[in-house]
């Protein structure tokens, strides 16, 4: 962690007697002891709907998917219902099926603006931004001051690069909405964390290691979060805003509020703020044994026009080379320029008013693939996450050739088993230079 300050260990064993989750499982009983009795068909599916969703909340998610199906095949179009198994289906990562509930949902319920929604969310996951605005926009049209729709098409705006209109629909959606409780469905008395967010994307994903199990999360959006509030209980902030380039603002309100907390910070946002492309790109080329890309800002108008072929020869740049727009993740919108043949037509496609140009460094090895070691800097510690191999310059692990090829899956393996005897001393010593420079886990 980025602090000194101390945290009481949590302890699985000690929930016996915790009060909430007794009092979970006494509603669960009442209930069950209800729907033996009761004969008002309208108050039976009530109930049923209350025990399903509950079971999940208990984590006992088979059974509850099993009695959400039951529910269903008696009372097939009861929104509730579809709504309620759609969330325990997203919760469970059955995107897919999750999907397949809500359209349900809306086909029967085509008013209703919480089905357009919580489709609408997981088909941006999805990046399928046409789609999911097409539900926010169906949503809002339901309820015009709906907060979640809002937030929604804000990230869709957001996403193609149209940050004014954004705006507005953030500051409807999180004016009075910044701050949000996850389910908790752990047995012992949780760890109350406070998770720092932007409203505008550039977060990282924190459910893969965020154990719901483990951790009570108050999700507050540190930019639109009056700063004179105090900040919901908690024993830990994880500040999970990742983007310096794309989320300043909230950095710097995620700063004011670390300060006013006493408890330990994981990420802390002044570290973050440090982090973006351009000053990574130089601050770390001074570092031993490590190389980075030369990268500088120019208006995309500058690059979409004629002059942008003056503009790379008098920085200095040569082809191939790589244009990006800012805040953007996961390779999207960030392109490989192979001649000044192209340079206008590629900026032209691009999202955002500035662009990074980059330099191409050409690190293939022998054999023509490029690699992406992928490393965790954990409390001091380095540890190896994953090796992608690609014949393509952009690598991404689910676009890797990893899957097909069992000699890259081997090369991957001795990776994970022995890092530094791959990697060697002198790349070893470059990345302990770049986690102190970072600061940040």
């Amino acid at each position: 962690m980025t602090a000194s300050k101390q945290i009481a260990p949590f302890s699985a064993g000690v929930g016996c007697g915790w009060a909430p989750r007794l009092a979970q499982e006494a509603r669960l009983r009442q209930l069950e002891d209800s729907l033996t009795r009761s004969g008002d068909a309208d108050g039976i599916i009530t109930m049923e709907i209350e025990r399903a969703a509950l079971l999940g909340a208990l984590d006992r998610g088979q059974d509850a998917q099993l009695a959400f199906i039951d529910i269903l095949r008696r009372w097939p179009t009861n929104f509730s219902a579809l709504n309620e198994f759609g969330t325990l289906l997203a919760a469970q990562s059955a995107i897919d099926a999750a999907c397949r509930v809500y359209a349900e949902a809306i086909l029967h319920h085509p008013d209703n603006p919480m089905g357009h929604v919580n489709l609408g969310n997981l088909l941006l996951r999805a990046n399928r931004h046409d789609e999911a605005r097409a539900h926010y926009e169906a949503a809002l049209r339901a309820d015009a001051d709906h907060a979640a729709a809002h937030q929604g098409l804000g990230a869709v705006l957001a996403d193609n690069g149209d940050h004014r209109s954004a705006q507005e629909h953030f500051r409807k959606g999180f004016g009075r909405h910044a701050i949000s409780t996850l389910p908790y469905r752990g047995s012992a008395p949780p760890l109350s964390l406070v998770q720092l967010v932007s409203s505008g994307g550039g977060n990282i994903p924190t459910a893969p290691f965020l154990d719901d199990r483990i951790f009570s999360t108050t999700v507050v959006v540190a930019d639109y979060f009056e700063p004179s509030s105090p900040l919901p209980p908690h024993q830990l902030i994880f500040n999970a805003i990742g983007d310096a380039d794309l989320c300043r603002n909230a950095l710097q309100a995620a700063v004011q509020l670390v300060a006013r907390s006493p408890a330990p910070v994981v990420n802390d946002p002044r570290a973050v703020l440090e982090s973006g492309r351009i000053n990574n790109a130089k601050r770390l080329a001074a570092l031993p044994g490590v190389v980075t890309p030369r990268t500088l800002a120019v208006r995309r108008d500058i690059l979409a026009a004629s002059r942008g072929e003056r503009w790379i020869a008098d920085q200095g740049f040569t082809f191939p080379l790589l244009l990006r727009s800012p805040g953007y993740h996961t390779g999207r919108n960030f392109i490989l320029i192979d001649n000044r043949a192209d340079l206008v037509k590629a900026a032209a496609g691009l999202p955002g008013d500035e662009l990074l140009v980059m330099e191409y460094l050409d690190a293939r090895g022998r054999d023509g693939g490029a690699r992406k070691y992928r490393v965790m800097m954990i409390d001091g510690e380095i540890y190896p996450l994953h090796l992608a191999i690609s014949g393509n310059w952009k690598v991404h692990y689910f676009t890797s050739d990893m899957a097909d090829r069992p000699d890259h899956r081997q090369e991957e393996l001795a990776f994970l088993s022995d890092m530094r005897g791959v990697l060697g001393n002198k790349a070893m010593t470059g990345l302990a230079a770049i986690r102190d420079a970072l600061g940040l886990d």
